[in-house]
């Protein structure tokens, strides 16, 4: 039997909490989902606070995705993970990396109110 994906995400994030809805009722049972306030980090996993500045994935095989990478894999246990798979593409996967790093920071700003520990690693 193969070991799910794993999703780590911020319940207290309402944007979030709306994607993890969807995918909750969209996934084919092959993906976990796991709040980020609910769980302490085990040990060998980033840390609270780097996997609230941008989403996290740990796949079966214990690779680590993160960002526009772990939401194109979050979404490939849907019927419509092949329209995230666009986000991979050369042009298109470089303005989706900026564009998401950008979102991330905001969010997490807003969120928190912290812009000093976005420099925290």
């Amino acid at each position: 039997m193969n070991t799910p994906d794993t999703l780590f995400y911020d319940g207290q994030c309402p944007l979030c909490m709306r994607e993890v809805r969807l995918l909750e009722r969209l996934a084919d049972g092959h993906l976990r989902m796991i709040n980020l306030h609910e769980v302490p980090s085990a040990p060998g996993e980033p840390g609270q606070l780097e996997m609230l500045k941008n989403l996290h994935l740990r796949t079966g095989d214990d690779e680590w995705l993160t960002g526009v990478d772990a939401t194109v894999r979050a979404w490939s246990h849907t019927r419509w993970g092949f329209l995230f798979k666009a986000l991979r593409l050369p042009f298109i996967g470089t303005l989706a990396d900026a564009t998401y790093q950008y979102w991330a920071r905001k969010r997490f700003q807003h969120l928190y109110g912290c812009a000093k520990c976005m420099d925290v690693e």
